[in-house]
């Protein structure tokens, strides 16, 4: 057992600390990502459900993009187009100077593109599932747009998106692998190279499957106290 586990000790004689770092930006990463991606969603949302018919093709023409190309390929463009498309804005504008994207940022602006398209059609169903008789009830007792929404539509609508953002929160941090492709020192690129170091692939895949079940439980746990906490107030919960 000492022998397997032997390349995952801690301090310099081992990977231990490595691998923490790398479950570190594996976190941050899934964190940002959706923070970015629930305000981008919520725009989109948002257009979907405009009045503007330009509008709504717009979101529709994003969210079918996104969700119909890998997202793999996806995260190289992001990473790969700003580069290009900073250096020609540079050029433009008569410099020789050349700029290049930190690895974090593109896969940031990446996995929060991808997590706002599915985003979008989680918030989109849930304003649409709040009934409208309960709208009407509080503009018919003078509630204004604004407060009609921030008071009656958004906390019910936020009820039913939870379980959906869950489920997409769970996707998006097992998401962050991909970005070990652009080299980013995430968890799976950093045991992929403690392993082809130490020779012992199958120990340090083992033990980044062990850190991602642990996340996964966690954000599980999460979920639930969410869900639970948004049905405060409701008969029968």
């Amino acid at each position: 057992m000492n022998s397997f586990l032997g390349p995952l000790a801690f301090g310099s004689t081992g990977w231990g600390d490595d691998l923490l770092r790398g479950a570190w930006i594996t976190i941050t990463l899934a964190l940002w990502s959706m923070t970015l991606g629930l305000v981008m969603g919520l725009g989109l949302a948002a257009l979907k459900l405009s009045r503007f018919v330009l509008l709504r093709w717009f979101a529709e023409g994003y969210t079918l993009f996104i969700r119909g190309m890998p997202e793999f390929l996806i995260l190289l463009i992001v990473f790969f187009g700003s580069d290009q498309l900073i250096n020609a804005l540079l050029n433009a504008f008569g410099s020789d100077a050349r700029a290049e994207v930190p690895k974090f940022v593109a896969a940031v602006a990446g996995l929060s593109a991808i997590f706002a398209a599915y985003a979008c059609e989680i918030f989109r169903g849930a304003y649409l599932a709040v009934p409208a008789g309960q709208i009407e009830a509080a503009q018919a007792v003078g509630l204004s747009v604004g407060k009609v929404f921030r008071r009656v539509r958004f906390p019910q609508m936020w009820r039913y998106a939870i379980p959906g953002l869950g489920n997409l929160w769970m996707v998006v941090l097992k998401d962050t692998s991909l970005a070990a492709v652009i080299a980013l020192d995430e968890l799976l690129r950093i045991s992929k190279l403690g392993g082809e170091t130490e020779g012992r692939q199958l120990t340090f895949f083992a033990a980044a499957g062990a850190l991602y079940l642990m996340m996964t439980l966690l954000s599980d746990l999460g979920r639930a106290w969410a869900e639970q906490r948004s049905r405060r107030g409701i008969a029968g919960t």
